[in-house]
């Protein structure tokens, strides 16, 4: 592994290059996928935030071994990796494993400082036409940072808007109304952003009036209206997917990992426990208003019909057809 690491050859360039574009060509079959690179772009617009992970195949396809090579140079060097390990080992041991196997000092090239985003774009519309049987939607909008203090309240209203088979969104559209197989609320935070979101997936005719549930159940939530067993609930629901994460030893890696790449604390079961229960009903509607109003919104669909779908968010956010037009 420290050879892969640190050491690659590269020989199987090619076939690898042929792997990663049979990736992106999966992703691009599977729209309940696709969507949320689509509103990536959206609301974080030309930010690399707004690009696709698995990135794009013009680029896969041109990418040289020699600008391969000197990536690996700069964002491999032995002063930018972390080793995270959980499990039945000790950690002097492992120490000096890694460092019999590292490739010595960095080499004194570095990537370039990661610009922090100072001004995020306006909301923006995104649709891509395929004959799909469903229209696949996400609502979205910049989210909170891994730092931020409101990141248990973050977590909590997620669990609340759609997190869970309790949730909201999941009620409401699917249970009641059998509208949508697949309705859900997402957020993701990175080290000086985040991103926080709804996705559905439903026919034609049902489109508007899942896009006016979930902006009607947003809106009520920021006015306040977040009911004591719903938050309860919402608890409960986090406490209980912390706990058996545990029971996972590469998740127990994972966290270790992403604490350390990230420079954030890493906090004790009890004092996240602590913090979740700290969290009030006001919390939870301040930060649904402060990020989930509708004027914040960006909106990215993937469907048969483009006029369709600007009918549907035209409905719920006609000012962000006016300003994407």
């Amino acid at each position: 592994m420290a050879d892969m690491v640190y050491r690659p050859s590269f020989e199987e360039l090619d076939s690898e290059r042929e792997v990663v574009l049979e990736e992106i060509a999966m992703v691009e079959d599977t729209p309940h996928d696709l969507v949320h690179d689509i509103v990536a772009e959206a609301v974080f617009g030309g930010h690399p935030l707004g690009r696709p992970v698995i990135g794009r195949a013009e680029v896969i396809s041109s990418v040289s071994r020699r600008a391969l090579t000197g990536y690996h140079d700069r964002a491999y060097s032995g002063d930018r990796l972390v080793l995270a390990a959980a499990g039945n080992l000790r950690h002097e041991r492992l120490v000096e494993l890694i460092e019999e196997r590292r490739n010595g000092p960095s080499t004194g090239k570095s990537l370039p400082a990661r610009k922090p985003i100072r001004r995020l774009p306006s909301p923006g519309l995104r649709f891509q036409r395929k004959d799909t049987e469903q229209y696949h939607v996400c609502l979205s909008a910049p989210g909170i940072a891994r730092t931020d203090e409101r990141r248990f309240a973050a977590s909590i209203l997620d669990a609340i808007v759609g997190g869970s088979a309790s949730s909201r969104l999941f009620q409401e559209i699917r249970e009641k109304r059998g509208m949508a197989y697949s309705v859900y609320s997402y957020a993701s935070q990175y080290s000086d952003a985040g991103q926080i979101g709804l996705y559905v997936g439903t026919r034609e005719e049902n489109l508007p009036e899942c896009l006016e549930i979930a902006v009607a159940e947003l809106a009520d939530l920021a006015a306040g209206n977040v009911r004591a067993d719903e938050l309860s609930r919402a608890k409960e629901n986090l406490k209980g997917r912390l706990l058996l994460s545990l029971e996972s030893t590469s998740n127990r890696m994972t966290r270790l990992g992403k604490a350390t790449v990230t420079e954030t604390p890493l906090l004790t079961i009890e004092e996240i426990v602590r913090r979740l229960e700290a969290v009030t009903a006001a919390e939870v509607s301040a930060l649904a208003d402060e990020l989930l109003a509708v004027e914040r919104l960006s909106a990215a669909g993937i469907g048969p019909d483009e006029d369709r779908f600007r009918e549907a968010v035209a409905g719920v956010s006609p000012q962000l057809l006016s300003e994407a037009a």
